[in-house]
């Protein structure tokens, strides 16, 4: 299978391949399919997680123009934010981040344990931002304004989420569809959580390029499904683009907007029973904002019969553990209850 990424400058961050591992309890739990989990929370940068795939080529383009520090945004307990720090203080320049107090009702350590107590660790300069805003603008601003102020800022837009971010889910793309074949794999779709819409778009891009018609199911942990559909085929046919010249339809982004439950970074009763069932019969940790109702969307998928029990199904699982520990009440309440 040819590469699609010789021609694109990359900065080495990211622990690759990573595993596609069996799932056998979930699935016996379940009564089928057969599930796989394709583990980019083990990319190894700062805990890992997904953004480090886009940071690769991201940190590449920031080196090339001549950049000094990185500039980026997200929510508060913001995976990214925390990738993109670590990424940063690894390769010698400063970050300065935006983060949006985008989830209501937080506990009194919501801003100080999980991932910003990484960023505080990794050396980030942190302003806060009320929620609603156009936070992207905000951080472009922040950028104009650094730059009037003598530094050499480099600004990423939240999530990493552009066309050179998603080259990080081509190459995602790659080693799945090379494990697969390996393994002899049958399968019928790749379900992931979507936010920021990067990793789906250049999951679609990636298996767009290769002729690989397995559809990717992106569970949404934010937007209801045309503004998310709409979001990820923008940033998938210009990631594309880039790669091959045959034409993207939009019946390949696929979208359930039915997990969101209440809004962004606020746990469902979903989200809590997977990200429980996932420890106790796998060992493997998600996290309350994105895996875990990602993992809620296959599982509720596959209870209600929209996902076939015959083939194999892998769960993309995007990283992002460390937020547990902004959530203690609500995880450690319902432990406890069992």
């Amino acid at each position: 299978m040819q590469d699609l990424l010789t021609g694109f400058r990359r900065i080495h961050l990211c622990h690759q391949p990573t595993p596609l591992e069996e799932m056998p309890r979930l699935t016996a739990s379940l009564g089928g399919p057969r599930l796989w989990i394709k583990r980019d929370d083990c990319t190894g940068l700062a805990t890992g997680g997904n953004k480090t795939r886009k940071l690769e080529f991201l940190m590449a383009a920031a080196h090339d123009a001549g950049a000094d520090m990185i500039v980026t945004q997200g929510a508060v307990q913001s995976n990214h934010v925390r990738q993109t720090a670590a990424a940063a203080a690894k390769l010698g320049m400063k970050c300065h981040a935006l983060l949006e107090r985008r989830v209501p009702n937080t506990g009194a350590g919501y801003e100080r344990t999980g991932n910003v107590l990484f960023d505080q660790m990794f050396g980030t300069t942190i302003e806060f931002r009320p929620p609603g805003l156009d936070m992207n603008a905000e951080a472009q601003a922040v950028t104009d304004r650094l730059r009037d102020e003598g530094n050499k800022p480099y600004f990423i837009p939240g999530g990493g989420s552009n066309e050179i971010g998603a080259l990080g889910y081509v190459a995602s793309a790659q080693e799945i569809l090379h494990q697969i074949n390996a393994m002899n794999i049958d399968l019928k779709l790749l379900v992931v959580a979507t936010g920021s819409a990067g990793t789906q778009a250049g999951l679609v891009a990636g298996f767009h390029a290769h002729g690989c018609d397995i559809p990717i199911m992106g569970i949404s942990v934010r937007q209801p499904h045309d503004i998310q559909v709409e979001n990820v085929y923008r940033l998938a046919v210009k990631t594309a683009a880039l790669l091959t010249d045959k034409p993207l339809g939009r019946d390949h982004v696929l979208v359930d907007d039915g997990y969101v439950g209440e809004g962004y970074g606020i746990p469902t009763d979903g989200t809590i029973a997977a990200t429980n069932a996932l420890a106790s019969h796998e060992g493997i940790l998600l996290d309350p904002v994105y895996s875990g109702k990602g993992m809620a969307g296959l599982i509720g998928r596959i209870g209600n019969g929209d996902i076939s029990k015959d083939g194999d199904v892998i769960f993309l699982h995007t990283g992002g553990a460390v937020s547990l520990f902004a959530y203690e009440d609500q995880f450690g309440s319902s432990t406890a209850a069992e």
